[in-house]
C-alpha cells in the first residue's frame, strides 16, 4: 500500500511543474525519449504498412506514405519539442518562449505543405509510369500540371504564413496588384518566358524526348527538360542548349519524332550504251520496291528515268519506309541500294561514272601528201653556218 503511495506521489510529481532541477531535466528527458520512441514506433509502423499495400492494386497509397514518412517524422518532433519548451517555460520564463505558440502554428503550415507537395511529386511520377498505370499520362503535361499544383501549395502556404504572422492578406494582395504593374515592366522578358513554357504545355509542339529542329536557328537536338524559363535540348554531339521559351513563339520548329515513315530519294545512272536496257531495269526495281517488307507500299512509290546526265542516262527511286528509326532506316536503305545494284549487273549493266571520250579522224590522202610538201626536210635542219663567229 504504502509503495502504491509511493508510485503515485512520483507520478504526480513528475506530471506537476517543479523548479528543482533534477525534476525538470527529468520531465524534459522524459518528453525527448517518449517523441524518440513514439517516432520509432510509427516509422516502423509505416514501412509494415508499406509492405502491406505493395500488394494492392492501388497506387495511391504508395504515394502518399511515401509522402508522409518525412513529415510525420516532423509532426512528432514538432509536438514533443512543445511540450518540452513549455517545461522549461513554466520553470525560467523567457521572452523567447512566448513566440513558442506562433511557432508551432508556422511549423505545422509549413509541414503540412510539404507532405502536399511530395504526394503531387510522387504522383506525378505513377502518372508517367507505364509499369503503373494502364495509359501513362504524357510526360510534359505530367510535369506542367505537377509544376502548377506545387506552385498553389506554395504560394497557399506562403499566404497562410502571412496571415498567422500578423500580416493582412487582403493589404498583400491589393499591393502585389499595383506592384504587378512594376514587376511586369521590370522582368517582361521573364514573363515572356514563362507564357511561352506554357504555350508550349499547352500546344505542345514537342514534348520531352522528341527530336527537334529549327530551320531558321542552328537548333538541332533530343528535347530533355522543358521548364518555365528554359527548355534544354542535347544535340546529336552531346552539348547542351538552354534556349528560352520565348523564342519558340517566333520561330518555326519541326519535330521529326512525329514523322510517319522515312523517305528514300536517290537518284542513280547507268551508261549511255546501256539505254536500251533502262526500261526493264526501272521495272525490276519497282516490282523489287513492291515486294520489299520494309517498304511503304501504299504511299508513294515511284521508279523512273529522269534525265540525260553529262555521263549517264539517270533514274530516280522515290520510296517511305515503314520505320522511322534512324539506325533501322540505314538499315533498310542499304538493303535497297544494295539489291538495286544487282538488277543492274544482272542486266549486264554498269553504273555510270564521269568519263570523257576522245574521236581521232584519220587523215585523207589529199591531206597527207599537202602536210609531207609543206613539212621541211630532215636535210634542211643542219648545223648553223661557220661565219667565223662563235654562237653565244
Amino acid at each position: 500500500m504504502n509503495g502504491e503511495i509511493i508510485n503515485g506521489d512520483l507520478f504526480e510529481q513528475l506530471l506537476a511543474t517543479s523548479a528543482e532541477p533534477r525534476i525538470w531535466m527529468l520531465q524534459v528527458f522524459v518528453v525527448v525519449l517518449v517523441t524518440v520512441t513514439l517516432n520509432f514506433i510509427l516509422m516502423r509502423l509505416i514501412d509494415l504498412i508499406e509492405r502491406l499495400v505493395k500488394n494492392t492494386e492501388t497506387l495511391w497509397d504508395d504515394a502518399l506514405l511515401e509522402a508522409a514518412r518525412l513529415p510525420v517524422r516532423l509532426v512528432i518532433w514538432v509536438v514533443g519539442l512543445s511540450f518540452a519548451i513549455n517545461i522549461m517555460q513554466e520553470v525560467a520564463p523567457a521572452a523567447v518562449f512566448e513566440s513558442l505558440p506562433e511557432i508551432r502554428r508556422l511549423s505545422l503550415i509549413v509541414i503540412l505543405a510539404l507532405f502536399l507537395t511530395r504526394f503531387i511529386r510522387n504522383a506525378e511520377q505513377v502518372l508517367v509510369d507505364g509499369s503503373k498505370v494502364d495509359k501513362p499520362m504524357d510526360q510534359t503535361t505530367a510535369k506542367a500540371v505537377g509544376k502548377l499544383l506545387r506552385l498553389s501549395v506554395v504560394i497557399t502556404a506562403g499566404l497562410l504564413l502571412l496571415q498567422n504572422m500578423g500580416y493582412s492578406i487582403s493589404g498583400v494582395l491589393a499591393f502585389g496588384g499595383i506592384g504587378g504593374i512594376a514587376i511586369g515592366f521590370a522582368a517582361k522578358d521573364l514573363l515572356a518566358n514563362f507564357f511561352g513554357g506554357m504555350m508550349v504545355y499547352l500546344d505542345k509542339p514537342f514534348r520531352v524526348g522528341d527530336w527537334v529542329r529549327s530551320p531558321d536557328r542552328d537548333i538541332e537536338g533530343t528535347v530533355e527538360d522543358i521548364g518555365w524559363r528554359l527548355t534544354r535540348i542535347r544535340t546529336f554531339d552531346k552539348r547542351p542548349l538552354y534556349i528560352p521559351n520565348a523564342m519558340f513563339s517566333s520561330i518555326v520548329v519541326e519535330n521529326p519524332s512525329r514523322m510517319h515513315n522515312r523517305r528514300i530519294f536517290e537518284t542513280l545512272g547507268v551508261r549511255y550504251q546501256d539505254g536500251p536496257k533502262l526500261q526493264v531495269i526501272c521495272d525490276e526495281v519497282m516490282r523489287m520496291l513492291q515486294a520489299h517488307e520494309e517498304i511503304e507500299s501504299d504511299h508513294t512509290l515511284m521508279v523512273n528515268f529522269n534525265s540525260y546526265g553529262a555521263s549517264s542516262l539517270e533514274f530516280f527511286i522515290y520510296a517511305f519506309t515503314r520505320t522511322t528509326n534512324w539506325v533501322k532506316f540505314h538499315q533498310v536503305k542499304q538493303d535497297v541500294l544494295l539489291k538495286v545494284m544487282a538488277i543492274v549487273e544482272s542486266y549486264g549493266a554498269e553504273f555510270a561514272f564521269p568519263t570523257r571520250t576522245l574521236h581521232f579522224q584519220p587523215a585523207t590522202p589529199a591531206e597527207a601528201s599537202s602536210r609531207s610538201v609543206t613539212s621541211t626536210p630532215p636535210a634542211a635542219q643542219a648545223a648553223p653556218a661557220q661565219t667565223g663567229e662563235s654562237p653565244e
